[in-house]
């Protein structure tokens, strides 16, 4: 399979910090891979440039084979790259529905007169963004109420949201950051079920993620960093018996002179 992202030497530095430094990989469709590392290993931060919130100091990422290195948050989403956020960035005060709604207004082909004189073509628009709203909550399993406000929801049923409101954009590729962080284990028993059927719609999965269970479990690849380097790249079995993973996240026996 040919690959949908592609990020080469990615580097991205804080005055003298370099947060990444030489990350590389690639995304393929129907793929689910993991990039894990211990805390501050440059995880997010290297999420962050591919979604257009910080822009790399050096490197290069392309999606479908165009550049997008440095490009706006809004138009890497409208490219084709949908991503979920460790913090909830969700609407508090906007309904279920709307919270989902919302992610849709890319692809929508409304104006701004169409939006105030609420034309036809609104009315069409605003009809088919509620049946893919309603489509995606029951995709991932959603079953509260949809007309409340987000607020209202339990933390796991704020996270199924979030992820609707993703899928939501028809992204090829899909970034999820620490998607189990907070769940119980049936929550992330449904997590495991939703990753794979979201691969299963030809879609390309990357994730963040601290649960080492569940990044066996689920990953095809992994790929490991450490103080912004990317330290193993394999499947989960070579990266379990890795060398240089286990320093990082066991440390390193110091030899004891006798």
């Amino acid at each position: 399979m040919s690959a949908v992202l592609e990020v080469k030497d990615l580097q991205i530095a804080f005055g003298g910090v370099k947060a990444v430094d030489g990350l590389s990989f690639e995304a393929r469709e129907n793929e689910i891979i993991a990039v894990i590392g211990p805390n501050g290993a440059g995880k997010t931060s290297a999420f962050n440039c591919i979604t257009g919130f910080y822009k790399p100091t050096g490197g290069a990422i392309s999606l479908n084979g165009k550049d997008i290195t440095g490009k706006r948050p809004a138009d890497i989403a409208a490219a084709g790259i949908s991503r979920t956020f460790q913090n909830l960035r969700l609407f508090p005060d906007l309904t279920v529905l709307d919270n989902v709604r919302a992610g849709m207004h890319l692809y929508g082909g409304q104006n701004w007169a169409d939006a105030i004189f609420h034309t036809p073509r609104f009315k069409r628009s605003e009809a088919h963004y509620t049946d893919e709203a309603h489509r995606w909550l029951d995709f991932v399993g959603y079953t509260g109420p949809r007309g409340v406000p987000i607020r209202n929801l339990a933390y796991g049923q704020q996270k199924q949201v979030e992820i609707a409101r993703a899928l939501a954009r028809k992204s090829g590729v899909l970034l999820l950051d620490e998607p189990a962080a907070g769940l119980n284990y049936t929550e992330k028993q449904g997590l495991l079920s939703l990753c794979r059927r979201i691969r299963d719609l030809g879609t390309a999965i990357v994730l963040i993620e601290h649960d080492m269970g569940l990044v066996m479990e689920l990953s095809e690849r992994i790929v490991v960093m450490n103080f912004g380097h990317e330290i193993a790249e394999g499947t989960p079995a070579e990266v379990k018996a890795n060398p240089a993973v286990i320093e990082a996240y066991l440390g390193k026996d110091e030899e004891v002179e006798s």
